[in-house]
């Protein structure tokens, strides 16, 4: 088919690249977004051209190429700033339901055979011709996500498509899923324990930052692949209650509010960043604020905690409006250092820090109100000068 051909196709780094590749199509989420109406993010291309083939003609264009993943066929240009992942056409060879050994090919409906889904495995021309070789047009406009081909061959393949499926069903399935995208996932849940935690948890992190990715999990539950990859413990049930109170987007709020297990332990599995795995910890700890509280207590109690961690906690709770008091409330902090204490006269050593946790403990009996002027004072006062 033949649309109106979208306004970045027109981009001056997207013209350079196609220019320099003759033959080449926008394939995957560019054309399907595109086709949605949504914003187009990454745009990557295909053609039929030979790996080396491919960075001679960009580099006489004057367009640098970083071999990203040569031995699939996959090199990335960056033109005017920005970067384009371009793939030589291939078909598999043998797959083991985690990796592909691929052969490079010139027949497009080939390449398009071994994608995932009938929607992300469309082409598009530099003039707006849409190839769709397997109804995944249709498919966008009804809501209805299907593997290409035979879904179970289709997940054997790589046993991670059984995640990429409720991500992709989150942002554009509308009805109930394809029956047999269902049995090939039921059929394949055993293939997820080959995966790699990275990989299982970028996909399980792409799916928590959609929107509304509710039903999608709800449905990971019932089909048994929510506790595949979360043996720990987990349930769909926290995730819908935390969407449906209007809680944030946070991918490791709504991981925090899945739990029923052990935080602790699946942020270890799932080899999350230092910085997350202390948030998600952090979250399944007892709240330490209630509703009833006033807000001396919620200052008092922001200073010794994180504000996204207090709000976090208040959220899981299913107390938004506690939540909110706290994201209004500016989180107080004591004002004196050591040296504040040093300066008057004090000898460096343990009665430094004695001094300065008497005096904020001063402070926050008081609310956590008093400025830099009054702590001085406080302090003074104490040490007697």
């Amino acid at each position: 088919m033949r649309i109106d051909p979208p306004g970045f196709l027109a981009d001056p780094a997207v013209v350079r690249v196609m220019t320099a590749l003759p033959g080449a199509r926008i394939v995957g989420g560019a054309v399907r977004d595109a086709l949605a109406g949504r914003a187009v993010a990454d745009i990557d291309l295909a053609t039929p051209m030979l790996p080396a083939e491919v960075a001679t003609a960009l580099a006489k264009a004057g367009i640098r190429t970083v071999p990203t993943g040569l031995d699939h066929g996959t090199q990335t240009a960056v033109a005017n700033g920005r970067g384009f992942e371009i793939t030589t056409l291939r078909r598999d060879v043998a797959t083991d339901g985690r990796r592909a050994t691929v052969a490079f090919t010139t027949d497009w409906r080939e390449d398009a055979a071994r994608r995932d889904f009938t929607i992300n495995a469309m082409s598009m021309t530099p003039d707006g011709t849409v190839f769709d070789y397997f109804g995944g047009a249709d498919d966008l406009r009804a809501g209805v996500l299907r593997f290409v081909g035979d879904a179970a061959t289709r997940v054997a393949e790589d046993y991670l498509r059984i995640l990429r499926f409720f991500r992709f069903y989150a942002r554009y399935g509308t009805g109930a899923p394809d029956p047999e995208a269902i049995a090939a996932i039921r059929g394949g849940i055993a293939g997820l324990a080959q995966l790699s935690v990275e990989r299982v948890w970028n996909e399980l992190s792409g799916l928590l930052a959609i929107p509304n990715p509710g039903p999608a999990v709800a449905l990971m539950e019932e089909l048994g692949v929510l506790s595949a990859i979360l043996p720990e413990g987990a349930a769909a049930g926290g995730l819908i209650r935390l969407l449906a109170i209007g809680g944030p987007a946070d991918r490791i709020l709504r991981l925090a509010a899945l739990l029923t297990g052990d935080a602790a332990a699946v942020a270890m599995r799932l080899k999350l960043s230092g910085t997350d795995r202390e948030q998600l910890i952090a979250l399944r700890q007892p709240a330490t604020v209630a509703p009833s509280d006033d807000d001396a207590a919620l200052r008092r109690a922001l200073a010794d905690e994180l504000p996204t961690i207090l709000t976090g906690r208040a959220w899981l709770a299913g107390e938004p409006g506690l939540a909110a008091r706290l994201g209004a409330i500016r989180r107080p902090v004591f004002a004196l250092v050591g040296r504040d204490v040093v300066k008057l006269g004090v000898e460096a050593g343990p009665r430094v820090g004695s001094l300065l946790r008497d005096v904020r403990l001063w402070w926050k009996a008081r609310g956590c109100v008093d400025n830099a002027d009054a702590c001085r004072a406080e302090l003074r006062r104490r040490v007697g000068v």
